[in-house]
């Protein structure tokens, strides 16, 4: 479902919005929003990802030796993953994703509605994390 109300959205968010992204900025277009849903020092991170309307992140791709990668749990508001050299896949309540690591992606809101989708990190042996290039405003706008 479609959110244009903050309000509202703030309404079925069930994860709570949480704080400003500010520790991520930079590797977003758009505000963001973060909600740990497990306390610091637990063996991953769970969270809860609020994207406003035409926000979405970098480019970016999860190494891991073993195992590793990313869980998307999509929970409120409808949005985007997209997979380089892949079609786009559009994202609503329910929708889950697994991303490999390796895989280089992005993923955000769409431009007309509020987003929020709980991101795993998949545990692994030398996982991190690399943030590349923003998504270029001609791709984003060429999304339906």
């Amino acid at each position: 479902m479609k959110y244009t109300d903050k309000a509202q959205f703030e309404k079925a968010n069930v994860f709570g919005t949480g704080n400003p992204n500010t520790a991520y900025a930079q590797y977003f277009k758009g505000n963001s929003f973060l909600n740990l849903l497990l306390k610091p020092g637990e063996p991953f991170v769970v969270a809860n990802v609020t994207f406003e309307p035409g926000c979405k992140n970098n480019w970016h791709v999860h190494h891991a030796k073993n195992g590793g990668g990313q869980i998307l749990i999509c929970t409120c508001g409808e949005g985007w993953y997209v997979e380089e050299g892949k079609e786009p896949v559009s994202l609503h309540e329910g929708s889950v994703v697994f991303i490999k690591p390796e895989v280089k992606h992005w993923h955000g809101a769409k431009k007309d509605s509020y987003f929020s989708h709980i991101a795993v990190e998949v545990p692994g042996e030398n996982t991190s994390n690399e943030w590349l290039e923003a998504v270029s405003d001609e791709e984003y706008a060429k999304l339906p």
